[in-house]
């Protein structure tokens, strides 16, 4: 039976456990993405003594018009690799596996961020933030580009030192505004139904398979759920966590779509178990659930019972940076074995 403590080997990355520390923006990169001290000091204090199975970064904006925030991190040139390299090697000195997260927040994010007016499928108003504008609609060509700015991140990444990447389609971003209904209203081959509403997040994937190799892990962060009437729905999330897997991704991480990373009004723990389960028993490779799980309890609950392979816990390791070592101490001593029907 699988269990916290349980190793877990992905391609050549080897991970000790399955507790993960999930992306959590701190907005603490200098105004060029650039990676700043108090990243470093940041990420050394979550990860020290070296209890996460695996670490994955807050998103990175992999091309200027895609930057979320003033203070995002930046995969987008050259330029930040030497930084990128020494926050990969803090968390490495820390002995945790760490994994890039790539991102283009397309609509998601607001003019006097990026300078000009914000990129999306279609010209349609994002649901998942309020006050933001109406987007221009990507041309064919534009999505060539973003295609080659992803793959180009990715391999920064790899230069780096970072034991794989994580590729961003949830929260209202980029790829999750082309996955979803309620903001892809293209009629070419990258709208339509799931098959042309996944289809960028497919030549994404292969474009980075092409530029890291076929031995570093490519993760994909999917938004399983809008929470909003006609939202994407179980059916279609289902077929694109095949689709991904088909092209070659090596974990699926589960979160919110445009309802972002929780889901309103709700007190229960783990607020995308369904999504998560139901991904789980239609692919062969890893699952990752985040999202609103709050103890070590729930985490061992949530692996007995194959509704991932992996637990991200989030908002308790931000509050409290010894959270994940008096979880595993504690989880190590009591060894529970409950078992829990979701």
């Amino acid at each position: 039976m699988v269990h916290l403590l349980t190793p877990l080997k992905i391609n050549n990355l080897e991970l000790k456990n399955r507790l993960i520390m999930p992306p959590m923006a701190t907005s603490s990169a200098g105004l060029q993405g650039e990676i700043t001290s108090t990243l470093l000091q940041y990420y050394d204090e979550k990860t020290r003594g070296g209890y996460f199975g695996m670490v994955i970064t807050e998103h990175t904006f992999i091309s200027a018009d895609g930057k979320s925030s003033l203070h995002q991190i930046s995969s987008a040139n050259n330029s930040m690799l030497s930084g990128l390299r020494q926050l990969c090697d803090v968390i490495h000195s820390n002995r945790c596996p760490v994994i890039l997260q790539l991102n283009h927040a397309g609509s998601g994010t607001k003019r006097n961020v990026i300078g000009s007016q914000p990129i999306a499928p279609s010209a349609v108003i994002n649901p998942s933030k309020s006050n933001l504008e109406l987007p221009y609609e990507l041309k064919y060509d534009d999505i060539q580009k973003i295609i080659s700015n992803f793959a180009n991140a990715a391999l920064r990444g790899k230069q780096a030192g970072f034991d794989g990447v994580e590729i961003h389609s949830c929260h209202g971003y980029l790829l999750n505004q082309f996955l979803s209904p309620l903001t892809n209203k293209r009629t070419d081959k990258y709208g339509g139904n799931i098959k042309g509403r996944i289809l960028i997040h497919l030549q994404i994937l292969r474009a980075v398979r092409n530029a890291v190799g076929n031995d570093f892990p490519i993760l994909f962060r999917l938004g399983a759920t809008d929470n909003m009437d006609g939202g994407l729905s179980l059916d279609d999330y289902i077929v694109a966590a095949k689709e991904l897997e088909n092209e070659g991704a090596n974990m699926l991480d589960i979160s919110g779509g445009m309802c972002r990373y929780t889901v309103p009004d709700s007190e229960k723990s783990g607020y995308f178990i369904k999504q998560a389960k139901a991904v789980k028993g239609a692919v062969s490779i890893p699952v990752i659930i985040t999202g609103g799980i709050r103890t070590i309890e729930t985490a061992e609950l949530l692996l007995q019972n194959n509704v991932a392979d992996l637990i991200g816990v989030g908002r308790p390791v931000f509050n409290d940076s010894n959270w994940v070592k008096n979880a595993i101490n504690k989880y190590d001593s009591e060894n529970k074995k409950t078992l829990l029907t979701f």
